[in-house]
């Protein structure tokens, strides 16, 4: 099933011809997903795949911030769920293709994937600090998804970045270090926290190696990325609002819909960055990048959430950064 193919492969057994990859659409592909086929591949395409990768992590950070501020997660993931399903579906039905058959089974694995991940992300921020959790789930990735990344699409990293890898990975785990040894709050339920932010990060792995996957074998990536969120919009959705109906004390509906929808934007263009760059670039690569969204979580904590942040977190947030830039540079 997950032998890797490439979309001209599938749509040469479709069609014929790789000039058939449009005639096969119900219309003819938009500008930007013409582009796309052109700079896959190059040293253009890679280029765009870093600033993706980057835009990825501001915006998950944000996108974590999010769910973890002043509402229950499950309520805030729920509202973000249904404002990305409602924004998609016009363009569902309206602009963009319905998915080839072979993305179908696809599908599937993904939105069980991607539902697993939703309940331990929800679970872990009920249960521990923003700034302690998040760098435990974003730092057990990035070694799950490079050696998924060789497995599914035979990528290999050097030495340089593999060191890379280190750094950053040193600089993440010793951010929770720190917080853990600072934190003042839920402290009590901190080892269960740290529990499932582990299972949560091998999930991230998970649904970044398999997304990237589909995406490859869509024939249009816009429309992988449209019925993706549509899809996924159905997992948390109805659980969150049986729990709103049954709460005694029901938070006000304007807030957290305006919430809801500044998020459902924010997690449409972080996981359409992330899944671009993984068909643009290497999987491998792309999600290593994507784990400097540790540094903009910290900055958020500290903005927005209250939270800590002092000389020794700055310098292991550079340390993110610099094993970042080393990866990068020694691609």
């Amino acid at each position: 099933f997950f032998k890797q193919k490439t979309a001209y492969e599938i749509s040469l057994g479709l069609v014929g011809s790789e000039m058939c990859i449009r005639d096969s659409m119900s219309s003819d592909p938009s500008f930007l997903v013409a582009w796309i086929y052109q700079i896959e591949g190059t040293n253009t395409g890679s280029r765009v795949a870093l600033w993706l990768a980057i835009l990825a992590a501001f915006l998950h950070a944000v996108f974590g911030a999010l769910q973890k501020g002043r509402h229950d997660p499950w309520l805030s993931r729920g509202a973000i769920d249904a404002s990305s399903g409602l924004a998609m579906l016009p363009l569902a039905i309206l602009v963009v293709p319905i998915p080839e058959p072979e993305l179908w089974p696809i599908f599937l694995v993904i939105f069980l994937i991607h539902f697993i991940y939703k309940l331990l992300q929800a679970f872990a921020y009920s249960k521990g600090a923003f700034t302690v959790v998040y760098p435990v789930v974003r730092g057990t990735s990035p070694v799950f998804t490079v050696i998924g990344a060789y497995i599914l699409f035979g990528e290999t990293f050097s030495s340089i970045q593999w060191l890379g890898i280190f750094l950053l990975l040193l600089g993440i785990f010793g951010l929770a270090l720190y917080n853990l040894i600072y934190l003042e709050t839920s402290r009590e339920t901190l080892p269960t926290a740290l529990i499932l932010a582990v299972c949560t990060g091998s999930f991230v792995a998970l649904y970044t190696t398999v997304d990237a996957y589909g995406i490859r074998v869509a024939i249009d990536p816009l429309a992988f990325i449209v019925w993706f969120f549509l899809f996924d919009s159905l997992s948390i959705t109805p659980y969150a609002i049986y729990r709103w109906s049954n709460l005694t004390e029901k938070p006000k509906i304007l807030p957290l819909a305006i919430r809801g929808a500044a998020g459902g934007v924010v997690a449409f263009f972080s996981f359409g960055s992330i899944m671009l760059a993984t068909r643009l670039d290497k999987v491998g690569e792309a999600a290593v990048l994507r784990e400097t969204s540790t540094v903009f979580a910290a900055i958020i904590g500290w903005l927005f959430l209250k939270e800590t942040v002092g000389p020794r977190r700055i310098l292991l947030m550079a340390l993110i950064a610099f094993g970042a830039v080393v990866v990068e540079i020694g691609g």
